[in-house]
């Protein structure tokens, strides 16, 4: 159904008379039951079942790590000169090595079918591909990357507690429990960590044995009596045995001082297949129960950057996460060009997660500046308006925060900036705390932070000045 205003009548504010025209939005919200998309369409699945497709072994398994799997998937369908600027991208600008779970590659394109009239211009903008599955056209030809662009823009590993245990914020840690996931982003902040080396980057390497890492957080955490939420991710923790994450959450739970335990997965929605196994299931309803037990919140954030990536083995996925007791499932989703940059793709995908699946939209970052990434990020007046343009649709509490990760202050929302020069696209920023790395620092609390626009999003004059920086 459609909600708008009456077809027939509207009212007139100013005068209370009924007028004939009915007032319009900006957005129209319309109900739209989540669809699972047709595999069998590609003709390298066309003999997969129903219960090969659910199982997440087979997921698992098939996924796509090179172009010439991408093409027996296709049938040998794809325009050669699209698999050439793939292979190009591998080698020349990616950052992140190929993975994709049939799941995820099932959401490009939804409705058509490789080889069909039309198809190579649907695919090239497809925003789950322009993500998952960059080409070397996708990149910016002057501005691969902003000159201020660093492997660990975050600054995570600078302040590793003990290996993998990040400690930026007063109160919260983010545990990295391993370097995988099942699937892999273009756009990945952990670029430096996660995934596979690539031509271009030579991947950082936990050195500790997992147990021991593992311990190490643990000791570090019944030590920090001010720490109470602790974000387990990696990686992804849809790569982490069950069983090490269920005695890891149930030592975690032991800590008198933790009082919020976040699982970050992409999984949810690129692997939902895992979240829906038996064994896994119950293991978490049993550490849900201790949880309850214990006073302790425990919640699943997923990452959506698309309304078509919602489906319903999402939905089936979330809901099960429920049932075994977790409170909360929430979307924290990157903000990019070409992918979700309009009021429309916002709205779309936080109704979809909200009505379709039960998940709360929760935040959009701003793509953060690692290498060759301009192409994908936007700039922090064109956020701001993003966020205006949002406001009012979805309820108070689902209602999305765009947010800037800044580096050495942490997320500030959109319209917290403190100065912005928008020819050379500098925003400017301050913090109300400190990370370990400022302890003995005192000015740390009353210095500006920089963030930088995409240079090709700025006006003559400061793409003029940047082409002179001596960063360029």
């Amino acid at each position: 159904m459609i909600i708008t205003s009456n077809p027939d009548t509207s009212l007139d504010v100013s005068t209370g008379a009924e007028n004939s025209v009915p007032a319009s939005q900006p957005y129209d919200y319309q109900f739209r039951p989540l669809v699972e998309p047709d595999w069998t369409r590609f003709p390298g699945w066309a003999g997969v079942g129903v219960a090969e497709w659910d199982s997440a072994q087979w997921q698992r398994a098939n996924c796509i790590k090179n172009a010439r799997q991408l093409q027996t998937v296709f049938g040998q369908k794809l325009d050669e000169s699209f698999v050439a600027d793939l292979v190009r991208d591998q080698r020349e600008r990616a950052t992140m090595s190929m993975l994709i779970t049939p799941q995820m590659l099932n959401t490009m394109v939804p409705d058509l079918a490789p080889g069909a009239a039309g198809y190579l211009d649907r695919l090239l903008a497809d925003p789950v591909r322009r993500y998952m599955l960059p080409v070397f056209g996708d990149r910016h030809p002057e501005w691969a990357s902003h000159p201020y662009a660093s492997r660990d823009s975050l600054h995570e590993a600078e302040m590793w507690a003990v290996e993998g245990l990040t400690h930026r914020y007063p109160t919260k840690v983010l545990a990295e429990l391993v370097p995988t996931c099942p699937q892999y982003c273009g756009h990945c902040t952990r670029m430096d960590l996660v995934g596979n080396s690539t031509p271009q980057v030579a991947k950082v390497r936990l050195t500790l044995k997992p147990a021991d890492r593992l311990d190490r957080m643990l000791e570090f955490l019944r030590a920090s009596p001010s720490i109470r939420d602790v974000v387990v991710s990696g990686g992804d923790v849809a790569n982490v045995p069950w069983p090490r994450l269920e005695a890891f959450l149930c030592a975690l739970l032991d800590i008198p001082n933790i009082r919020d335990i976040r699982l970050a997965t992409k999984g949810l929605v690129g692997l939902p297949q895992h979240w829906l196994q038996k064994d896994v299931l119950d293991g978490l309803a049993g550490v849900c129960a201790k949880a309850r037990q214990h006073g302790v919140q425990i919640a699943v954030h997923t990452h959506a950057n698309t309304a078509q990536s919602v489906t319903p083995a999402v939905a089936r996925a979330s809901t099960a996460l429920f049932e075994a007791g977790v409170r909360d499932v929430r979307n924290q989703g990157v903000l990019m060009r070409g992918v979700n940059d309009s009021v429309e793709a916002l709205l779309d995908l936080s109704f979809a997660l909200l009505d379709g699946a039960g998940v709360m939209p929760y935040y959009f970052y701003l793509c953060d500046m690692i290498p060759n990434s301009e192409h994908w990020r936007v700039a922090v007046w064109e956020a701001q308006r993003l966020q205006r343009g949002i406001m009012g649709y979805l309820p108070g509490f689902a209602t999305p925060r765009i947010v800037c990760d800044v580096p050495f202050v942490g997320k500030r929302w959109i319209d917290q900036v403190d100065s912005y020069d928008r020819e050379r696209g500098i925003s400017y920023w301050t913090k109300n705390y400190l990370t370990p790395l400022e302890a003995d620092d005192p000015t740390a609390r009353q210095r500006s932070y920089p963030f930088y626009d995409p240079i090709d999003t700025l006006p003559q004059e400061g793409q003029d000045w940047w082409r002179t920086h001596e960063g360029h």
